[in-house]
């Protein structure tokens, strides 16, 4: 699988189930978001208009994607957070490796700035986010258990030592209802879950 159908199979609008454990707090914390992935070709004004951002030339980009959420975490205090935004990606393959390459983003998950990343395409199908902020990095994989149940893993790392690690399991929304899961399905939601809790006990 290449960059672009990763992000073609993941075009419409999904429920994300998000567990976040803040390490250095040994604490976890629940929440949920809604989500929309729009998946945009090279030539697509977004596209060129992110590259652009970037200064780099929009014809070195196989196409990208607009994401919107919209979601709330379980220690939100009423008024005092926003889970809800936009972005645009743009993906830039390698010249001598398309399954690496740049991701530019209108707008980081970390950080609300402007940002250049890094994606791969690994052995498993899984996509790669690594970013490099000013004050903290992130990575992030992405990954299908079945067509209508995608996984994501992260690990924010602060400047500051302040650490935390997430695993969200995301289902497809169709007519506002989520599509069932299969047997399979659950299974590998919660051997994923368990693999991420370890993580976070291991201090991931």
């Amino acid at each position: 699988m290449d960059v672009m159908e990763f992000f073609r199979r993941s075009a419409g609008q999904w429920h994300s189930q998000r567990t976040t454990h803040h390490l250095p707090f040994r604490r976890a914390e629940l929440g949920g978001s809604n989500i929309t992935v729009e998946a945009l070709d090279q030539t697509h004004e977004k596209v060129i208009a992110i590259c652009e951002l970037h200064e780099i030339d929009p014809a070195l980009a196989v196409g990208g994607a607009y994401v919107t959420w919209n979601g709330a975490m379980a220690w939100d205090r009423e008024g005092e957070e926003n889970h809800a935004g936009t972005t645009v990606f743009a993906l830039v393959p390698d010249a001598d490796s398309p399954q690496k390459g740049r991701l530019l983003r209108e707008r980081g998950y970390a950080e609300i700035v402007p940002v250049v990343g890094r994606y791969e395409m690994d052995d498993e199908d899984g996509l790669i986010l690594d970013t490099e902020y000013d004050t903290m990095s992130s990575v992030e994989r992405f990954w299908f258990v079945t067509p209508d149940l995608r996984m994501r893993s992260s690990i924010v790392k602060r400047f500051g030592g302040f650490n935390t690690a997430s695993f969200c399991a995301e289902t497809r929304m169709v007519d506002g209802q989520p599509v069932a899961v299969t047997p399979l399905g659950d299974a590998a939601a919660v051997e994923a879950f368990e693999q991420s809790s370890q993580l976070a006990a291991m201090g991931w």
